[in-house]
């Protein structure tokens, strides 16, 4: 491991008790549902000034969305969405990483129930630091957006009035405090 302070490669763990994956999504065409997944895990190296050289890898377990309703979280665990029990993770790794010291563009492959699709984050640097316990920590911000049915998320429900109980479209949101490995 080098230091990032003299611009070279530096790998750090998430810190899952310091950090956020959420999601948004459009419920019955008009208003917005939100919610994240509490259990995940991954690392990231991290080259300041040749972020070509970076990479990211997440492993998020499906069973720990959460969306502060226990009656649609246990649908969302089930066959009709994630299908925990068959698919119990889905990854995040980057193919490539673009971009200045603090902000980039990370290419990836996800995978959800077993699918992989391209995916793109737009993500920025927010800092470096020392916390209460000595270590040394960063911070990392990133979005993006993905089709659910690319994945196999396809259960709706068609709504009296026109359109349907749930868009596809899903925005992602992290916010991320690392520690360095």
């Amino acid at each position: 491991m080098t230091d990032t302070a003299t611009g070279t490669m530096t790998t750090w763990a998430i810190d899952v008790n310091h950090s956020a994956l959420e999601f948004a999504v459009k419920h019955m065409m008009f208003t917005t549902v939100k919610g994240r997944f509490e259990d995940f895990s991954g690392t990231i190296r991290f080259d300041p000034e040749n972020v070509g050289n970076s990479s990211v890898e997440v492993i998020i377990q499906t069973a720990s969305i959460n969306t502060n309703i226990t009656a649609r979280d246990n649908h969302l665990r089930s066959a009709d969405f994630f299908d925990v029990e068959n698919y119990p993770t889905a990854t995040f790794r980057s193919t490539s990483v673009e971009g200045t010291g603090e902000d980039f563009v990370i290419a990836g492959d996800l995978t959800i129930r077993g699918v992989t699709r391209p995916m793109t984050l737009r993500a920025a640097w927010q800092g470096k630091g020392i916390n209460p316990s000595g270590v040394e920590v960063v911070g990392f911000e990133a979005q993006g957006q993905l089709n659910r049915t690319d994945f196999g998320l396809t259960w709706n429900q068609a709504l009296e009035g026109g359109g349907v109980l749930v868009k596809n479209e899903i925005r992602l949101s992290f916010d991320i405090q690392a520690r360095s490995i």
